[in-house]
């Protein structure tokens, strides 16, 4: 299917608004115009930024984002420090860890600063109940937060740094990934692994502090390091791929630190990054509005832990189900109008794990109808075999509809007596325009550290992430999520 992005469409039209030649649709197709100059000092430019934007610039709305941002990260980061795939991946790198430097949320294991980030990174996104940035799809926090958390363990750094740190490197891969999206994103990058590396090799690199030059040669090294493919998904290899950007992010920038040199145009060049992995190029995204505009006050956090364009399904059968009381005895059918995204990223129709339940469409609403949530639970392996949740799921019928768009949803109930139940989202909770409040993101924190933690831990632990700002020694939440 044939599709034109937003500012494309834009530009046609004020081309022909501003009197632009019009032509008959028998007249030849004129030759293509030659290619504009190829842009320089992208990278440039975006290292200058990273190096030099202060903790103070930011407004209060960032940094308040900024902080939001980093509470959910730890909130699920805790969370999945238990999960199979944890277990697998300590067990596996343990025996080839360097010195203990830095600490594993929710155990006692301690690693090197690099397998230290890349643990906390898979364990932030087992649940793939981690931020999104809406514009892009990108996971910000994983890639970012896990690199700079392992770093402050090892070398202090003040909780002002560090959330100045945080909101740059989630500045800088949003940006880069709105320069890429959709194009990269449909022909099978995961976003969050390819965007996400620049994250943390900014964020890392500011704490370190780099000098401009050496920050070109962290996003360069970062550039050539690209991981995570859209196949995945469902998968272990899935929570594998932010944890393995934040360790090449950080890897990126301890490299630059000591003058390991890259090219300076890593990110635009004819055979950088951008040209090499999509056939959309936008350098507006990541140049414009460096410190006006900021990509990191869009971060959302969701309130069910599975793909987010499932939300508005699983938003409006709960609704449904609360308020008319509803069992799955009483349901004959559920249909949903949906976008064509949500079948292309989650058309699973028999799900075997919890994993795999996290990208069928017709689970989720059928769990969201049982159970009457979405959360980590309903996407375990005990939900997805329920018997009451595997006869329901047969009678969801998910249709792809014209004019629908990713974020909304029709959901129709049809239920035994005739009756019709209908609900439209056209924005679920959890989206910028219904947004989680910092009571909603404390419940999810409390409900995912349940059972990991002590709940006096658990309080201080949030209480130190929504203080990050005024701690002397922002690794103290490091130490304060773990296991003793």
């Amino acid at each position: 299917m044939t599709s034109i992005d937003r500012r494309t469409l834009l530009g046609a039209t004020s081309l022909a608004l501003a009197g632009g030649p019009a032509r008959a649709a028998s007249d030849p197709v004129p030759p293509p115009a030659p290619s504009a100059s190829p842009p320089r000092d992208v990278t440039r430019t975006l290292a200058r930024y990273v190096t030099t934007a202060r903790f103070e610039d930011l407004p209060e709305a960032v940094r308040r984002e900024g902080t939001r941002t980093f509470l959910n990260w730890v909130g699920v980061a805790i969370g999945g420090s238990h999960h199979e795939t944890l277990d697998v991946a300590v067990s596996a790198l343990q025996p080839f860890s360097g010195p203990p430097q830095a600490g594993l949320f929710g155990r006692h294991e301690r690693f090197d600063i690099m397998n230290a980030a890349f643990l906390n990174g898979v364990s932030s996104h087992i649940f793939d109940y981690d931020d999104t940035h809406l514009k892009t799809v990108i996971h910000p926090a994983g890639p970012v937060a896990s690199a700079i958390l392992a770093l402050a363990e090892m070398r202090p750094v003040s909780g002002a740094d560090f959330l100045n740190a945080l909101v740059l490197g989630v500045e800088t891969e949003c940006r880069i990934g709105n320069a890429v999206y959709p194009n990269h994103y449909d022909v099978g990058w995961h976003i969050t692994g390819t965007a996400g590396v620049f994250g943390a090799a900014a964020a890392a690199g500011r704490l370190m502090g780099l000098s401009e030059q050496q920050m070109v040669w962290a996003l360069g090294l970062a550039a050539s390091q690209p991981v995570g493919l859209r196949e995945s998904f469902g998968s272990m290899n899935k929570s594998f791929n932010p944890g393995r950007a934040a360790a090449n992010g950080l890897f990126a920038a301890v490299l630059a630190s000591k003058n390991y040199t890259s090219s300076d145009g890593m990110i635009e060049a004819k055979r950088g990054w951008a040209n090499t992995i999509s056939t959309k190029q936008d350098y507006r995204e990541i140049t414009e509005g460096l410190g006006s505009r900021y990509e990191a006050a869009l971060n959302t956090y969701k309130p069910f832990a599975c793909g987010i364009v499932m939300h508005p399904a699983i938003d409006a059968a709960v609704q449904l189900r609360n308020e008319n009381r509803l069992t799955p005895e009483q349901i004959q059918r559920v249909d949903l109008k949906v976008h064509p995204l949500v079948l292309e990223l989650t058309g699973k129709t028999a799900p075997r794990t919890g994993l795999e339940g996290k990208f069928s469409i017709t689970h989720a609403v059928a769990v969201a109808v049982v159970e009457g949530a979405g959360g980590e639970k309903q996407f375990s392996d005990r939900a997805v075999r329920d018997p009451a949740v595997t006869a329901l799921r047969a009678k969801v019928v998910p249709t792809v509809t014209p004019g629908v768009k990713p974020e909304q949803v029709d959901l129709t109930i049809t239920l035994t007596d005739g009756r019709m139940l209908t609900r439209h989202i056209e924005h679920a909770i959890g989206s910028v325009e219904n947004p989680m409040s910092d009571a909603d993101l404390e419940r999810k924190f409390t409900d995912l550290a349940d059972g990991i933690l002590p709940n006096a831990q658990i309080r201080r632990v949030m209480s130190l992430c929504w203080d990050v700002a005024n701690l002397r020694d922002a690794g103290e939440v490091a130490r304060a999520g773990v296991q003793s």
